[in-house]
């Protein structure tokens, strides 16, 4: 089995390949620095977004996802950095699995109501 150097053995054992658009981030010069990646917008889904590690590369993400997901829409470009802050990502996580997986899901938030206990 191949082991890919920035991510995970499962990977390469489900796919038995590399997508292109992983194998290029391997060989980048730039591993610890930047990396420009696409977010995508659940149209189904309020609040949950897909980044890729490439433009229009779904082959990493599941299936099953996708499907979950319904139609997804393109809403940003995006290059991150450690130093970058995210609202609610820990950048540092996006960017490891972008590298790993190249794909990484934003959840919505948990919403908490906010209900009023009298006084």
């Amino acid at each position: 089995m191949r082991i890919h150097p920035h991510g995970s053995a499962e990977f390469v054992a489900l796919h038995g390949r590399m997508h292109p658009a992983l194998l290029a981030l391997t060989h980048s010069t730039n591993m610890t620095d930047e990396l420009t990646c696409w977010v995508y917008r659940s149209c189904r889904r309020d609040e949950m977004y897909l980044y890729l590690a490439g433009k229009d590369v779904f082959d990493p993400v599941p299936a099953a996802l996708l499907k979950a997901m319904g139609r997804l829409e393109l809403v940003l470009e995006l290059t991150l950095t450690p130093e970058r802050r995210l609202a609610r990502e820990d950048v540092n996580l996006v960017l490891a699995n972008l590298r790993g997986q190249g794909f990484h899901l934003q959840m919505p938030p948990r919403l908490t109501p906010d209900l009023y206990r009298g006084e």
